[in-house]
């Protein structure tokens, strides 16, 4: 299902309900940057956007799902590919022309219905207040551009249509989509737009943080998410939701000795991952992975400056930010697992890369292995060329050695070839901490290469080790 087989469909219902329709925002801005078609297209109606679609759907015999929000008089069309498992193909969003205003305290705006006109200057940016009416032959080529969104196109500018104040007031998440636009648009923002983004900063507190953290894994998505974070921190928007991101930049100096500034660093990470991967997540990692250097740095004279278990508290900060952001749990948990271990592989290929070593990354990281070690190959910021190709060069030679390691001990999905509850059948034991002992025992001398990670060597091993275990529950036992 493609939109041009829809648009004769949405013109009938037009006709035929006697209400004008309009594709409207970023469906009209791609088209005059000449972006391909897009899958996702707004609709603007003239009348309710809700009852529109609801036209629609029975137009359509409902050969897509309708998705209603009735509070805002919107609804949403969407058509799936269901022999592959459900792709979307194309998702149309109906809104009724409507204006939306936030109170001083409330995260809930209040919905009134308006005109076409009114419609458009309430949005964010001039680039995304455009509209083109749905006609017979489909989207009319005429343009509604009643506040130079095509001219600030052309010159790569982000404007609000109305004072800044006014737009950022009314809606203040469109202050960090002025960020994300500015990265994923390559444009830069008007100078009274900016400042007004500092003087408004305060008003992103009404804000779901549901709201915060999709536009923040937008811009994220960016090809240079550098750019918007720029803008965040230099305005002091980005102090509102994730001060300790801010908390990175800075040098100290103790003694003739600075140290990196951490915020710098961090931003040249994330571009970097932006580069080997577009998984969100991964770059969120990034901006996150150095997130406890400032409660960790530390001077000490031989050492210098140190960052000494900055993994290890920022891993805890890492899901006490995802809880702040309302980020799903899963999510988050991926995320803080990669910082956690970040240090590893390089502390791995100091000490020697020995087969016990690459056993237990394999078993610690598990899947996010290769997501982490494209944050290990991003963390290498330095500007020394040669330093950057060796630092490379034994990552190259770590992964050949995950490699081995992976096709010889058959570790993607490791744990005790001896199962919990044959250890339990064959000791008579219930289960209990005893059993879990011992099959921790049994992995520890396979990931020690004691013994292979194989059924009849462990079930041996097992025999040897189980009468110290059973010992000690009967000494615990008596005590009890």
């Amino acid at each position: 299902m493609q939109l041009s087989d829809v648009l004769p469909i949405i013109y009938t219902v037009s006709k035929n309900t006697n209400v004008d329709i309009y594709a409207v925002g970023g469906f009209v801005r791609d088209e005059l940057l000449g972006k391909k078609e897009k899958k996702d297209v707004d609709f603007l109606v003239l009348g309710s956007g809700l009852e529109f679609a609801r036209a629609l759907d029975e137009e359509m015999k409902e050969a897509g799902s309708l998705v209603e929000f009735p509070d805002f008089d919107t609804a949403r069309y969407v058509f799936v590919d269901r022999e592959e498992n459900n792709k979307v193909l194309l998702e149309l969003e109906f809104a009724g022309a409507r204006r939306e205003k936030y109170d001083s305290e409330s995260r809930k705006p209040i919905v009134e219905s308006t005109t076409l006109e009114e419609d458009l200057e309430r949005r964010d940016f001039t680039v995304n207040a455009m509209a083109r009416k749905v006609g017979k032959k489909g989207i009319e080529k005429e343009i509604v551009d009643l506040f130079g969104g095509k001219k600030d196109l052309e010159e790569k500018i982000l404007r609000t249509p109305l004072g800044p104040d006014e737009t950022f007031s009314e809606d203040p998440l469109r202050m960090l989509r002025a960020a994300r636009f500015a990265a994923q648009l390559k444009f830069s923002i008007e100078k009274e737009t900016l400042h007004a983004i500092a003087r408004n900063k305060e008003r992103m507190s009404i804000i779901s943080a549901e709201r915060i953290s999709e536009e923040l894994f937008k811009l994220l998505g960016a090809d240079q998410p550098s750019v918007g974070l720029v803008i965040l921190f230099q305005t002091g928007l980005l102090d509102e939701f994730l001060p300790e991101i801010s908390a990175l930049a800075g040098v100290e100096e103790v003694a003739g000795y600075s140290h990196k500034d951490n915020f710098s660093h961090t931003l040249a990470v994330v571009d970097n991952i932006a580069e080997y991967s577009d998984n969100v997540l991964l770059r969120f990692a990034g901006l996150v992975h150095d997130i406890a250097k400032p409660n960790t740095k530390e001077f000490t004279h031989g050492r210098g400056w140190t960052f000494d278990m900055h993994e290890h508290l920022g891993k805890k900060m890492t899901w006490e930010i995802g809880k702040r952001l309302r980020i799903k749990k899963r999510d988050i948990y991926y995320v803080a697992e990669l910082v956690r271990w970040h240090l590893q592989p390089i502390a791995l290929m100091d000490k020697g890369v020995t087969d016990s070593a690459v056993r237990r990354l394999i078993v610690n990281v598990e899947e996010k292995l290769d997501d982490l070690l494209i944050l290990c190959r991003a963390d290498i910021t330095t500007g020394n060329q040669k330093k950057k190709v060796r630092r490379l060069k034994n990552y190259d030679y770590l992964e050949k050695r995950i490699a081995e390691v992976l096709e010889k001990d058959k570790l993607r999905a490791f744990q005790s070839p001896v199962r919990g509850e044959e250890i339990m059948e064959l000791c008579g034991l219930k289960p209990g901490p005893t059993v879990g002992n011992i099959k921790e025992e049994i992995e520890r001398a396979i990931l020690d290469g004691e013994i292979p990670n194989e059924y009849e060597p462990a079930l041996e091993y097992f025999h040897t080790v189980k009468d110290k275990y059973l010992a000690d529950l009967k000494d615990w036992e008596k005590i009890s």
